[in-house]
């Protein structure tokens, strides 16, 4: 059997909030979107690779009104900057929005730079510019 890895599906308790952070904050844009029997779904990718987040948010949990924090209090996701001098800005951006969570630091190997965001629903995504890409395959 082949299979391959094509998304991670995390939850939410607002779609439109967290289409919005990661359509400014990530590389991602969302490319599907539906409303399913008891949650609404949208899917986000890169333009240049077929792996991506399924965002879903629950009626449950949007009527809660509560973070929906499943990566809580470490684990986040990763992505890699192509520029150093990015990172600057981003931590900037993510400032004036208050969503900061670690400013642009210099990281031992394999990192590089480093810049922490938290998404609305406190969710951690990462941006670094990777020094030893073989690290990471690639």
């Amino acid at each position: 059997m082949a299979a391959r890895f094509t998304h991670l599906a995390l939850p939410c308790r607002d779609l439109d909030a967290t289409i919005a952070w990661y359509e400014a904050h990530t590389p991602m844009r969302a490319f599907h979107r539906r409303v399913d029997e008891d949650a609404e779904v949208a899917w986000l990718a890169e333009d240049d690779t077929s792996v991506g987040l399924v965002i879903v948010q629950t009626f449950e949990a949007r009527a809660s009104g509560e973070p929906q924090t499943t990566l809580s209090p470490f684990a986040h996701l990763g992505f890699d900057v192509d520029d150093p001098a990015k990172e600057g800005a981003m931590a900037d951006l993510g400032r004036a929005e208050g969503y900061l969570h670690c400013g642009a630091k210099k990281k031992p190997r394999p990192i590089g730079c480093l810049c922490a965001l938290s998404n609305p629903d406190g969710m951690w995504w990462s941006s670094g510019s990777v020094r030893d890409k073989e690290a990471f395959g690639s």
